[in-house]
């Protein structure tokens, strides 16, 4: 059964409180798991929201400042231990490749992990295959930072009607699921002329910058955005200073760029309640959540089908 959802590990930025952990998020998509920017005790929060090492399949790094980095020794050695089978990409700046190798090799273990290295050097696509479509976005930050999105490719769900006005039956159904096309006697149907486009929903990540460019190509048409909100807007000039955002910020460019659920994090260790965080926000986006570590946040619904005829 395919799952769709944010699990929130931390959401502290710089350090730890009593009731934050350091940043990590884990998105659970289908197939894939997806572990984002782990801080110090990342490896304990995942135990604690029940995610296992086995179901991740990416990890990305957006910058290695210690709070978003300093877990991914852990969660490498704990890969190695429990023998996960398949070979995880971890995508980094490159900038980075001295911080990621000590990182990787911090310490004395038995390594059986199997691990690729994918340093990201320029903004773009960084991963594609018949599913999705990864890119990156370069935000400005006090180092090199990347934003990631993660767009699912367009599908199609078969109209009934459709394809018995064709005459397309039983096992020619199946070959244009396959390939997108079947051949009906002298003519060619492909799955556009009887299916319903289900468009592909994309998942939008900005850590640590200041309003930029990236951020709203990156956030654009996002069914959800999770998004840094370090401080309140009465502090915009503290958050320009170190590159950081704020709430209100944040609830602009989810307004601006179309976002359907906008999940705010990373907040300063000088609040105590995330509440004001949604109500600076909420002015700007009418869906905002404030992140908690062990929050399990599900994706929006997918849009419903739009025949195409």
């Amino acid at each position: 059964m395919s799952e769709r959802k944010l699990i929130v590990l931390g959401t502290a930025s710089q350090v730890p409180a009593r009731e934050r952990n350091q940043n990590g998020y884990f998105l659970r998509f289908d197939n894939e798991g997806f572990l984002f920017d782990p801080g110090e005790g990342t490896q304990r929060q995942m135990i604690l929201a029940g995610v296992a090492v086995s179901g991740i399949t990416k990890i990305f790094i957006s910058h290695f400042h210690g709070d978003h980095c300093l877990g991914l020794a852990g969660i490498i050695q704990r890969i190695s231990l429990d023998r996960v089978p398949q070979t995880v990409e971890v995508y980094y700046p490159a900038s980075g490749q001295r911080y990621y190798e000590n990182l990787r090799d911090a310490c004395s273990y038995h390594n059986e992990a199997h691990l690729k290295a994918c340093p990201i050097r320029e903004e773009g696509v960084i991963f594609d295959n018949d599913r999705i479509t990864i890119t990156s976005g370069r935000l400005d930050h006090e180092i090199e930072t990347f934003g990631f999105r993660i767009r699912e490719k367009d599908s199609y769900t078969l109209d009934p009607e459709m394809l018995c006005k064709e005459g397309i039956f039983g096992a020619m159904v199946g070959e244009l699921k396959k390939s997108g096309r079947v051949r009906v006697k002298s003519q060619t149907v492909t799955v556009e002329d009887v299916g319903n486009v289900l468009p592909g929903q994309v998942f939008a990540y900005i850590m640590d910058t200041r309003m930029c460019g990236a951020v709203k190509t990156l956030a654009s048409g996002a069914d959800m955005l999770l998004i840094e909100a370090t401080f309140l807007d009465d502090l915009k000039s503290k958050a320009q200073e170190f590159g950081h955002l704020t709430a209100a910020q944040a609830g602009m460019i989810a307004r601006d760029s179309q976002v359907s659920k906008l999940v705010l994090t990373h907040y300063s260790q000088r609040y105590t309640s995330s509440d004001e965080f949604v109500q600076e926000a909420s002015y700007y986006h009418p869906e905002v959540i404030a992140a908690r570590d062990g929050d399990h946040i599900h994706m929006p619904r997918r849009k419903r089908d739009l025949h195409l005829a």
